[in-house]
């Protein structure tokens, strides 16, 4: 049997306006999906489109088919010419700033004289109706236009219900004034909640025709401003952007774009000022602030061969940097993009809110047209029954429902960003709400994934473990064994204070026993233990051989003076992240290709029960596929090539930040920092997300059961309609703009565990 290969697929993003509700969104999508081999997912919250296609379909043809929808639609602009992102549409924001106040200004004397009798004068009506007539027309004209259109194309969406309401309110009283007696000087006439009528003479409806416009007006400009709020985190990773940047080359320097740097060249980033772009210290020493990038709360110290991150901030001395990684390679572009491509997603229940919204609007006409003829049939007074029907016109409102999903999901992906957790997208939130398995590596995962001196234990009444470690930190300078060197970093990092290590004469170095030198004026002898040894340090010995840790004996002048313990040591959130996931209802399980001594030692000192030593890259994948058939959710977190397969084959994959661009490829959701108590902050976040969303759509849904209903009774003003309807999408927005605040759990015992660990490495 021959597999024929899938045909290959382009992405294009589209930037879409005009789109008002869920209608709207369901109306583009289907407009798009009727070209061949096009596939759609269109966000209301972020007005973008992603469409998928064949590479023969120009986006030119994508812009025109939308356009053809009855919308507008353009490819994004470039990068280099976003020059003020947080400003993007601020010339619409003004113009309908401007179209709210102008319409509050008619609207507002209106609103007073028809909801205050004692205050209507000899031919206020006539007054009121010069004053509405702009606001049914020009302040309207938005809706007006976007329901012809919606004509021309055979469809309905929310502008064509207000659109409607405010014909129907005006034209209503325009007849009362001209033929039903309303215009006669001295009418007074009663404000009612309810649908109602003086006696012989026909009620004006201009407060619905006034108050529909500025309600949904204020609502919408209200809501833009909300939905601009879901988006901050992306446009303040936006700004971490360098402009320009100070190039040295030959000894001098000269301001180029960031964008025309490359791999390779040397920068200067000076006190204060954001790093362009990744890269490695060749020279300076710094403190980097990495909050804003990926989350991280302490400044981190940067020196020659230091790995540092573009958008970063340099909070000390001048620094020296070569580009390791440019424009979209870079660790700030990949983030900006996951969260983009996050933000671009739907989750289930967005799509069956667009289902039921793209049949919304339709019913909803057939509803205030079924009531209209009802109120008429029973022998209801017309004007009682167009207010009922202008009433479920208006009252009904889809665009909750388009709003409730995708605003919650901006918010949540924008603070995951912050926190330094990155999510693919709404799918990868909904599986970290429902694990119940979490398969860990050890090396670089719950471990730091390089040797460090663990433990120093000194004999009584020796040298003291401070002056054993300078003797053998100096004398491992000239080894190029990995134990060497982790013993010679802490011994510089520990007795920083003391000054530069001792010089090494004599030095030799024989080949699976140790090293030798002469330092301070005394022999060194740095070794594998042997022979018979104190009984401290025959103690420290045996604890070092239980953890699966390597010892190094130190021998200085002949006798035994210290054991140094070396081993790759425990993350310091490692303990609290396994605590937290157990208490979250998160099973714990221990994968490694390590051996048995230390998986058990890791797995122990953590409190996880189930451990799988020895695994291969295979294996990993294989103990995921039992879990599953086991009936459990699982994920797999890694950080190697080796965890590739088993991150693709779970439920859920997430990769450490600090791994392989492999890993990371492979994975749902990235742990920028590579700290893994990020990890139970990604679980909360996202029941937090999935619960607010169900919040969201609980009352997007509910409010329409129930105030459409209480419309068509005429329990209901079509202005009060016309408030409730802008109320339920503020609440939604509202609701979902909580997540923006969302904390991670507070940092106590971090303190405590940090200062343990370091109390018992030296003793």
């Amino acid at each position: 049997m021959t597999i024929e290969p899938a045909p290959p697929v382009t992405v294009t993003d589209l930037t879409v306006g005009g789109m008002t509700c869920a209608a709207c969104v369901r109306r583009v999508e289907k407009k798009l999906a009727r070209l061949e081999g096009v596939t759609a997912t269109v966000n209301l919250a972020t007005g973008r489109a992603r469409v998928s296609h064949p590479p023969h379909l120009r986006p030119e043809e994508l812009v025109a088919t939308v356009e053809q929808a009855g919308y507008t639609a353009a490819l994004p602009a470039p990068p280099r010419k976003r020059e003020r992102p947080a400003e993007e549409g601020s010339e619409d924001v003004r113009r309908e700033r401007a179209r709210l106040l102008v319409t509050a200004l008619l609207a507002v004397p209106v609103l007073v004289l028809s909801m205050v009798p004692a205050w209507q004068f000899r031919n206020w009506q006539w007054l009121c109706f010069v004053l509405a007539a702009p606001v049914a027309v020009w302040s309207a004209r938005p809706f007006h236009l976007r329901a012809l259109r919606g004509l021309r194309h055979s469809t309905a969406t929310m502008d064509t219900l207000v659109s409607l309401g405010v014909v129907a309110s005006f034209s209503w009283s325009a007849y009362a004034l001209f033929l039903g007696g309303a215009g006669a000087p001295g009418m007074r006439m009663p404000f009612s909640l309810l649908p109602s009528a003086p006696d012989g003479v026909a009620h004006l409806y201009l407060e619905a025709a006034v108050g529909v416009p500025l309600f949904v007006l204020a609502g919408r400009f209200l809501e833009a401003r909300a939905r601009r709020g879901t988006g901050a985190a992306l446009r303040s990773l936006a700004r971490l952007a360098v402009r320009e940047v100070s190039v040295r080359d030959g000894g001098t320097e000269r301001l180029v774009a960031a964008e025309e740097l490359t791999v390779g060249q040397v920068f200067v980033v000076r006190p204060g000022e954001r790093i362009a772009t990744d890269g490695e210290v060749v020279e300076g020493n710094s403190a980097v602030d990495l909050s804003l990038v990926t989350g991280e709360s302490e400044p981190v110290e940067a020196g020659p061969g230091s790995a540092v991150v573009g958008g970063a901030v340099n909070a000390g001395g001048l620094l020296l940097v070569r580009a390791t990684a440019v424009g979209a390679d870079t660790q700030l572009a990949r983030i900006t993009r996951l969260v983009t491509e996050a933000q671009a997603g739907k989750a289930r229940a967005q799509r069956l809110a667009d289902a039921v919204a793209g049949v919304f609007v339709p019913v909803v006409l057939a509803l205030a047209v079924t009531v209209l003829g009802f109120w008429l049939g029973a022998g209801a007074d017309p004007q009682a029954a167009i207010t009922a029907c202008v009433a479920v016109l208006v009252v009904a409102c889809p665009c909750a429902l388009g709003l409730a999903t995708p605003t919650a999901l901006m918010a949540a992906t924008g603070r995951g960003a912050q926190l330094g957790v990155l999510v693919r997208g709404p799918q990868a939130l909904e599986g970290l709400q429902h694990i119940d398995t979490v398969v860990l590596d050890k090396t670089g995962t719950l471990t730091s994934g390089h040797m460090s001196v663990i433990r120093v234990t000194a004999v009584p009444g020796g040298l003291g473990a401070e002056a054993v470690l300078r003797l053998a930190g100096a004398v491992e300078q000239g080894s190029e064994h990995p134990l060497g060197r982790a013993v010679v970093a802490y011994a510089r990092r520990t007795l920083s204070g003391q000054g530069p290590l001792p010089d090494v004469r004599d030095f030799h170095a024989e080949a699976g026993r140790g090293v030798r030198g002469r330092a301070g004026g005394r022999v060194v002898e740095v070794l594998a233990p042997e022979g018979e040894l104190p009984t401290e340090l025959t103690d420290a010995l045996r604890a070092a051989e239980a953890a699966a840790h390597t010892p190094v004996l130190v021998r200085v002048d002949g006798a035994a003076e210290a054991l140094i313990e070396v081993g790759d040591v425990l993350r310091p959130g490692s303990y609290r992240a396994v605590d937290r996931l157990r208490r979250l209802g998160v099973h714990p399980v221990l994968a490694t290709g390590d051996r048995e001594a230390p998986a058990r030692a890791v797995a122990a000192a953590l409190g996880i029960e189930e451990v799988h030593a020895r695994r291969t890259p295979e294996d990993k994948g294989d103990l995921v596929r039992r879990l599953r058939e086991r009936g459990r959710r699982v994920a797999v977190v890694g950080d190697g090539v080796n965890d590739a397969a088993a991150l693709a084959g779970a439920d859920l994959g997430i990769a450490m930040g600090t791994g392989t661009d492999v890993a990371i490829g492979a994975a749902d959701v990235t742990l920028v920092r590579g700290d893994i108590e990020a990890l139970p902050d990604a679980v909360r976040l996202a029941r937090r997300t999935l619960g607010t969303i169900r919040v969201n759509l609980l009352w997007a849904f509910g409010y329409n059961v129930v105030t459409v209903p209480l419309a068509m009774v005429g329990l209901l003003n079509p202005m009060v309609a016309a408030v409730a309807m802008s109320v339920s999408s503020l609440l939604v927005v509202g609701n979902s703009l909580r997540l923006r605040a969302w904390q991670p759990a507070p940092a106590r015992g971090r303190q405590r565990v940090a200062r343990r660990d370091q109390e018992g490495r030296t003793r």
